[in-house]
């Protein structure tokens, strides 16, 4: 009854979670060019997600399993429906998500596979191996599909959820639920590292569904989770906060009106890419001068990887600003001594020497 309370009156007085203010790129976020900047690997058209064993890269492109074999993509597996999530296991085998509502454990070259289809999954964006042989998963939403993401955050959903995944057994468990739109995992000793999108914060979920932020107030929305070398995490962020939509969000009738009368395409959401269209929200004297983008201009879309320690804490970041183009991050993995980073905007799949990056964002 209390949070219930709290909740009314900061949107009846416009504070606490009822602001429309939202904090500024600062300190280990301060932005830089280095994403705009970062070398193209290759254009994939349906790239959703990325990962690896170490040694090799793998990229869920559309309906299949794609590894970089040097300059090349080679074929691993092929899929009826559209792939939303991947990840590598201990063991060598790959785990899919299919549209958001299945999951498949295959090892590479093999033809069986193990699916599993429990616990009313709807949106799986994300998975991640657990402890115990187990599989992590998020499930953005138990409402609406994968795809309809900007709906969701439209509908102030908050029916995200955390999963666990017994792959012998195929049977999915529930640990934390009621999130608003969980997108990305990582396991942190006891904890579960989750991206809570909506609430822009990434929280630890215990054993027993019990959730504690740790890395909150993001001007972003967070989204996918993978290690990195030395300890600690990257943090993909698939696009910025603006005063434009946190003041859209508080508007309950404007809101509905707009998702019954207007192409999705042009709702005040946020977006992987922007300046496609005349018909967009936010455009000309907003963002640019004498055809000069400002300096204060609002992003509409943004790219952003953060470099997080063993306690969470930023320790630095790689950007694509609001004049870029590489935006829509959406995942991040390290092989070697590359960052290899989707940015679903323009569908590029980039690289940065991790060493350099360091060397840059540190001087």
């Amino acid at each position: 009854m209390i949070p219930a309370l709290r909740e009314f009156a900061h949107h009846f007085l416009g504070r606490g979670e009822g602001a429309i203010t939202v904090p500024p790129f600062d300190g280990a976020l301060k932005p830089n060019q280095t994403l705009e900047h970062a070398e193209i690997v290759a254009t994939l058209p349906g790239a959703e997600d990325l990962a690896t064993d170490g040694t090799s890269l793998y990229v869920a492109d559309g309906n299949a399993v794609l590894r970089l074999d040097g300059a090349a993509f080679v074929p691993v597996r092929q899929f009826d429906q559209p792939l939303t999530a991947l990840c590598v296991l201990p063991d060598g085998r790959l785990a899919v998500a299919l549209a958001g509502r299945e999951v498949r454990v295959f090892a590479p070259g093999e033809a069986a596979d193990i699916a599993i289809t429990g616990a009313g999954m709807t949106a799986v964006n994300a998975l991640t191996p657990g402890r115990n042989g187990t599989l992590l998963a998020t499930d953005g939403s138990t409402e609406l599909p994968y795809a309809e993401w900007g709906r969701d955050l439209l509908s102030r959903g908050r029916s995200g959820r955390l999963l666990a995944i017994d792959p012998a057994s195929r049977k999915a468990e529930v640990v934390a639920s009621g999130l608003r739109y969980a997108f990305g995992a990582a396991s942190a000793g006891d904890t579960t590292l989750v991206s809570e999108s909506w609430r822009h914060r990434l929280i630890a979920v215990s054993g027993d569904g019990k959730v504690k932020p740790v890395f909150d107030h993001l001007p972003v929305y967070p989204s996918r989770l993978t290690p990195a070398a030395g300890g600690g995490f990257w943090l993909t962020a698939f696009t910025a906060r603006t005063q434009l939509i946190e003041f859209v969000l508080r508007e309950a009738t404007y809101r509905r009106r707009m998702m019954a009368e207007i192409d999705p395409e042009f709702w005040i959401v946020p977006r992987l890419r922007a300046g496609q269209s005349f018909r967009e929200p936010m455009q000309g004297a907003h963002l640019k001068t004498m055809g000069i983008i400002k300096p204060w201009a609002p992003p509409r879309a943004y790219g952003l990887v953060v470099r997080l320690g063993a306690d969470c804490a930023p320790l630095y970041s790689l950007h694509s600003r609001v004049d870029g183009t590489n935006h829509g991050v959406v995942a991040a993995v390290e092989v070697a001594d590359s960052l290899y980073v989707l940015a679903k905007g323009p569908r590029r799949l980039l690289r940065v020497k991790r060493s350099e990056v360091e060397g840059e964002t540190r001087a």
